[in-house]
């Protein structure tokens, strides 16, 4: 498959070339393969069929799923997540805060908010009750993060410190997310830019490269105009630290400098 077939299928997606440009590589021999087993030789044939096909358009969009991601990426972002929206979340005096990882792809970024929430309770003792949310679109990611295994590739940027206390090592290299990290996390089929967010206001919302990198915005911005609705005032929504914000979104304004860290607009 050559890039202008590549982008011909992203285009009937509502993709963004520019988002899968670097990653284009495996996802091209990916499809190339697909495009083979099935019988295809030329790709309007292809298209064709997936137009009339919705299972195999479901089965596609499932190859074009990108899942780069491990523990406690971008150290920085979560340190100021630790160390300036934690605090600012508790001092709220919420019963309970809700926080929905949206594309939550193989569940990094929902145990690694879950481990840094631990910490924090034990450090200030008196604590919010959290309820969880990590959703994505594809259920093979998801049913690998609710088993909670991980290569140690995954780790990389894990203290030793926190790894041996809420990971368990397996053999071939391999960890196992502990039980008390697992429990509570509500995890669900979710299509950002098709399903409206689960029901109630969150208090974090978490979109990390995904809508904002690899969605052309005709299906991007209406999505995300329905996530930073499902936002209290004075929430904070987090995005990946090279990420931008489309034209038009005043309503979340920067952080205290923080990149990728990013506030609702305080009720008036």
């Amino acid at each position: 498959m050559d890039d202008h077939q590549f982008r011909r299928v992203l285009d009937f997606f509502g993709l963004s070339w520019e988002g899968y440009r670097r990653v284009r590589k495996g996802l091209k021999k990916r499809l190339g393969r697909y495009l083979q087993d099935q019988g295809f030789r030329e790709i309007e044939p292809f298209l064709q069929a997936l137009e009339k096909d919705s299972d195999r358009r479901a089965e596609v969009e499932k190859l074009l799923s990108v899942s780069i991601s491990r523990f406690f990426r971008d150290r920085d972002l979560w340190r100021a997540l630790e160390e300036s929206v934690f605090p600012s979340l508790i001092a709220g005096q919420a019963r309970k805060i809700r926080v929905w990882s949206a594309g939550c792809a193989r569940g990094e970024e929902a145990y690694t908010f879950k481990i840094l929430w631990e910490q924090a309770r034990q450090r200030f003792g008196q604590m919010p009750g959290l309820e969880l949310w990590a959703t994505d679109f594809n259920p093979e990611y998801l049913a690998g993060a609710q088993a909670g295994v991980y290569s140690a590739s995954s780790l990389k940027e894990l203290p030793v410190e926190i790894r041996s206390k809420y990971l368990l090592p397996l053999p071939r290299r391999r960890f196992s997310v502990t039980d008390a990290v697992k429990e509570g996390i509500q995890w669900g089929v979710h299509h950002l830019c098709r399903d409206d967010p689960p029901a109630g206001d969150f208090s974090l919302i978490f979109s990390r490269n995904n809508l904002l990198t690899y969605y052309q915005d005709t299906l991007r911005d209406p999505a995300l105009s329905r996530v930073i609705a499902a936002l209290i005032p004075g929430g904070f929504f987090i995005t990946g630290v090279r990420e931008k914000l489309p034209f038009g979104f005043t309503v979340l304004l920067p952080f205290s400098g923080h990149p990728g860290i990013y506030q609702k607009t305080p009720a008036p």
